[in-house]
């Protein structure tokens, strides 16, 4: 039931929302003395009124209700401060049901909600609220809300493997940097998006010159954007053969980014170190279980879904290094059980796995099974991940041999 004051604050505050007087939401059918007395509180609404109004502001009289978790105002407030899965949910309904609210605090809004998508892995979720996101930046027109959309955007796309739409709005993002006065933190944000999706488009040389332009700007720092700048500097030499250089760059963050700033992403460093040493030639295989050695007791405090997938699949990918082929398999089943809450990369990295062991048994299928990953990755124009399948196809063609 609708009562007074609660529905006289509920019933201003949609009319704002409209830019609307009480001159044009009163209309012929209703005197502004009384709307104004039905908004202070001071007057208890008719049905009629209700229906009236709800006519002229194009609702259902439903939505004079405040939503149960309370205003969008009150459900951001608490979703920023806990983050809570519960405060989360509160937050969506309260999105939902607040249409008429303002576009920036809706942006917040969906900040939040895409942000805790991404946390559990749930990308496609997590781009759902940003193409709205982007869209509501553009309809408030503020250069830094629609650089951060932008970015953010680009980062979902490149975990789904979706390359030419990420550097689509990656390159969107950088252009309209470019024409603002932005802080450092969002040029930082924006350079960082784009590095990575170079990368993974096959563009090293633009990648390694953004990268560069992109430490230079965070040099003196030590926080997390210092730290997720020299990872993905790290990953570009990485690709580019220059292994001393990735080391070198990776190790800085490893020594002098603390726990205490960000454990979530002091956890991601190791895996990232880990995996770094894997991927060099050759491989160093002690270096990589040191880095996961460090690395997994603090899953305790930040154990995600998403985290502990990740570092099983490294787990796997050292296994299978180190001639354990046994515990690879094991630790591929474990992962086989969960619903993966992983990027496009990770994905195709765990069916690289899974072909390569086929092949050291003699199954020609995991040759067949590489060669369509290869394709696909070709295909979905993520080049620098499909120059990377090839090279292990043609290894995997050496060894292959007959089954005993």
């Amino acid at each position: 039931m609708l009562r007074q004051p609660a529905f006289g604050r509920r019933l201003k505050k949609l009319r704002l929302a409209r830019g609307l007087s009480q001159t044009a939401l009163a209309g012929d059918g209703m005197s502004t003395g009384y709307l104004s007395r039905l908004e202070s509180g001071a007057r208890q609404p008719t049905e009629r009124a209700v229906g009236y109004l709800a006519e002229r502001l194009g609702l259902d009289v439903a939505d004079f209700e405040e939503p149960a978790g309370g205003s969008l105002a009150h459900a951001l407030t608490l979703a920023a401060s806990t983050g809570s899965d519960t405060a989360v949910e509160t937050l969506r309904e309260a999105y939902d049901a607040e249409a008429h609210e303002s576009p920036v605090l809706r942006w917040q809004a969906l900040w939040l909600l895409a942000r805790s998508r991404r946390l559990q892995g749930d990308h496609h979720a997590e781009r759902a609220h940003l193409e709205e996101l982007v869209r509501l930046g553009d309809e408030v027109a503020l250069p830094e809300l629609r650089v951060r959309g932008l970015t953010r955007l680009a980062r979902c796309l490149r975990s789904l493997g979706e390359i030419p739409a990420a550097l689509e709005a990656a390159t969107a993002a950088h252009h309209l940097a470019g024409e603002a006065t932005l802080g450092v933190e969002d040029r930082a944000g924006v350079l960082l998006a784009l590095v990575s999706v170079e990368t993974e488009a096959g563009r090293l040389p633009d990648a390694r010159a953004h990268a560069d332009e992109l430490t230079a700007l965070v040099d003196g720092r030590s926080d997390t954007l210092w730290a997720e700048a020299l990872w993905t500097a790290a990953a570009v030499r990485m690709r580019q053969g220059d292994y001393t250089g990735a080391e070198h760059c990776l190790e800085q963050a490893l020594e002098d980014f603390s726990s205490g700033e960000d454990l979530t992403l002091w956890v991601r460093l190791r895996l990232a170190g880990g995996r770094l040493h894997l991927q060099k030639v050759p491989a160093e295989p002690k270096a990589a279980e040191r880095c996961i050695d460090e690395a997994e007791p603090a899953l305790a405090y930040v154990g995600t879904e998403a985290l502990r997938q990740e570092l099983t699949a490294l787990k796997a990918d050292l296994a299978f290094i180190a001639g354990r082929y046994d515990d690879a398999r094991a630790h591929l089943g474990e992962l086989a059980r969960d619903e993966l809450l992983m990027t496009y990369r990770e994905r195709t990295r765990l069916d690289i796995l899974r072909h390569q062991l086929r092949v050291l048994e003699g199954d020609e299928s995991g040759i067949t099974g590489l060669r369509t990953l290869a394709e696909q990755a070709q295909q979905d124009a993520n080049i620098d991940l499909a120059a990377e399948i090839w090279r292990i196809l043609a290894e995997a063609l050496s060894q292959l041999r007959p089954a005993s």
